[in-house]
């Protein structure tokens, strides 16, 4: 499991002129799932995601957490994470796992951020969307199950 995390002020989504999910202060999380991946790793990057400490302090420290600044969590599908582009100008998406296998680890993955304590919107899995989003830094990471 693969997750592209950006710290925001405010990130929404739309599908088909709707919008699906929309977060103030909080965490834009894509998350990518390939073949291997299973619930225990979900639950690690779920841990993590809500745990990791990006935010500032008082004194302009990255030392807080999603759960300290008690924000919030977009997360959007993205199986473009496990695009290969080594080769040639097309990538492959050998890696990235089958759309049933990973829509259920999708929907694990929010129900342990939820778990977690962490309010929760979401795009449509498999969708064409729209990502709106205020970057708050700019900082972004790229984090990754065991």
């Amino acid at each position: 499991m693969r997750v592209v995390l950006q710290r925001v002020k405010q990130a929404s989504c739309k599908v088909d002129n709707k919008i699906t999910g929309k977060i103030e202060k909080g965490i834009l999380i894509f998350l990518g799932i390939t073949h291997d991946d299973d619930e225990s790793k979900a639950k690690f990057l779920a841990h993590k995601c809500a745990n990791l400490r990006i935010f500032d302090d008082e004194n302009g420290k990255m030392n807080l957490s999603l759960k300290d600044v008690k924000g919030s969590a977009l997360i959007i599908s993205q199986f473009t994470l496990y695009g290969d582009t080594r080769k040639g100008l097309r990538p492959s998406f050998d890696k990235a796992a089958r759309p049933d296998f990973a829509k259920k680890l999708y929907d694990k993955f929010i129900k342990f951020m939820k778990e977690e304590g962490i309010t929760c919107a979401t795009g449509e899995f498999g969708a064409k969307m729209e990502i709106e989003l205020v970057n708050d830094g700019p900082v972004t990471f790229i984090v990754e199950s065991k």
